[in-house]
């Protein structure tokens, strides 16, 4: 929540919107609730105006009652709005030196309750958040929410115009064999391989009793062309840079190009590069973790890129739990339930949400800077970065002489540690150190300078923006 006694701090971002409501509610503020429903959640500030600096103040709502009752009617009306997501306690007035504003605390949407659309058309009243600004989704983006909101995981659809032909055998003996290491004694494992696959959800039965591939099955076990048939912008690729001579790229016809494979072919190489246990496990974790996690449907393949100081895992599709919870574990939303049995029956990936927390921690105890976690929406894609020791990024060069230039660096400094607790909700010094380019000690200075002026507080080893009470910005100065 944003501090409301330091309102000229913040300013306006992919999670805050001001505007004036002099008039009464602006028609724009519809396609901001939608946008931030549809991307990151954020918060609407009525009675607000952004200065010619961008500095936000309060202009204030003569009559806030009169203009909540207008908002209910219209949020409530499926005719104007599609979905009606907060509660009560999401829209509050309150008072900013004696000026009394409305506040609309936006949460990301459920994926079961996107796209968020309003004016009754899901094509042209669907938004979401770029910057500070809100845009019109394209259709693709509206497919795919709505991809994203089936109950059933992308995976099992069965891809009734294909037959038992397009899988790679040698793929499909590979992955048989490993598993009986894995698993001796399985039940499968005597099993042929129609029946096999049809038990492992690779093969489903139509209507009339026949068996098809799943979209999971074609994925992990298919050939690359008639992958493409299905997923035209299916896309493997490993690279390093600079001039690595390791790259792996599907569809090149040396190889089968499904996932299966390329997982095998990549964590070769890590296998090779890096022959530390516990480094070598968090990189198999985020392999799998990334391919797992994509949506094949989605306009980007997944890109995976080593370069000397750090990995990066890039795979289409956005994240169906919010990022902290997919940060701290324990929550897991799937979007290909089948891939992830498939995989774990091998001994790969993790069933409950603990990937990127096993990986956090082991980098954590190495010392190494920690993981960041992007989402991006034009186009849909999620980043892991893994960076190898202290983040090498050059340090933001800090005038000598004036002391007048260290003061207003600081000062851009925590306005820029404002912005970011008000996307990342909380954060580490570790996890602000790169986004600054300072060091992890420096951060915590700032921190802790904040921590006194009121504006953040302290939450074990993680700091969060320090909302104030109505009776603590109500007392005088």
């Amino acid at each position: 929540m944003l501090d409301f006694s330091n309102l000229e701090r913040y300013r306006e971002n992919n999670r805050i919107e001001a505007k004036k409501a002099i008039g009464g509610l602006p028609d724009s503020l519809w396609e901001t609730y939608s946008a931030f429903a549809n991307t990151l959640g954020g918060i609407i500030l009525l009675g607000v105006e952004e200065c010619p600096d961008k500095s936000l103040h309060p202009v204030g709502i003569l009559d806030p009652d009169w203009l909540l009752t207008d908002f209910w009617e219209i949020i409530n009306d499926p005719q104007r709005v599609s979905q009606n997501i907060l509660c009560e306690t999401d829209v509050q007035v309150r008072t900013i030196e004696s000026k009394r504003i409305i506040v609309i605390n936006v949460p990301r949407a459920r994926r079961m309750d996107k796209p968020v659309f309003i004016g009754g058309d899901i094509t042209v009243g669907t938004y979401r958040r770029s910057g500070d600004g809100d845009y019109r989704c394209t259709p693709d983006e509206v497919y795919a929410m709505q991809r994203d909101a089936d109950y059933r995981t992308q995976d099992m659809r069965l891809l009734g115009d294909k037959g038992i032909d397009v899988f790679d055998y040698e793929s499909v003996r590979s992955y048989r064999m490993r598993m009986s290491c894995v698993r001796p004694g399985h039940i499968w494992g005597e099993l042929e391989d129609r029946e096999f696959l049809h038990c492992l959800g690779a093969l489903g039965q139509d209507a009339d009793g026949n068996l098809h591939p799943t979209a999971a099955g074609l994925l992990m076990f298919g050939r690359f062309t008639e992958i493409r048939q299905v997923f035209p912008q299916y896309l493997l690729t490993y690279q390093e840079q600079p001039g690595g001579r390791n790259r792996i790229v599907s569809g090149e016809g040396e190889w089968s190009g499904n996932l299966y494979d390329f997982y095998f072919q990549v964590d070769g190489v890590f296998s090779r590069c890096f022959p530390d246990k516990a480094v070598h496990a968090a990189l198999r974790e985020g392999l799998a973790n990334c391919i797992i996690h994509a949506d094949y449907c989605g306009r980007q393949g997944i890109v995976i890129t080593r370069q000397p100081d750090r990995i990066t895992f890039s795979n289409p599709g956005v994240l169906r739990i919010d990022r902290e919870a997919a940060r701290s574990g324990g929550i897991s939303d799937p979007r290909n339930d089948v891939l992830i049995k498939m995989f774990f029956l091998i001994d790969i990936g993790e069933r409950i949400g603990s990937g990127i927390p096993g990986i956090c921690h082991t980098w954590r105890e190495k010392g190494w800077s920690a993981p960041i976690l992007t989402e991006r929406f034009d186009p849909e894609h999620v980043t892991l970065t893994l960076v190898f020791g202290e983040s090498r990024k050059k340090r933001i060069y800090v005038p000598s002489g004036r002391r007048s230039d260290r003061r207003q660096l600081a000062d851009a400094r925590k306005d820029a540690i404002i912005e970011y607790l008000t996307d990342h909700v909380s954060a580490t010094p570790a996890d602000i150190a790169p986004v600054l380019r300072i060091r992890p000690s420096a951060a915590l200075r700032l921190l802790r300078q904040l921590t006194q002026d009121g504006i953040v507080i302290a939450e074990n080893r993680s700091y969060r923006l320090l909302e104030k009470s109505h009776e603590e910005e109500k007392k005088p100065t």
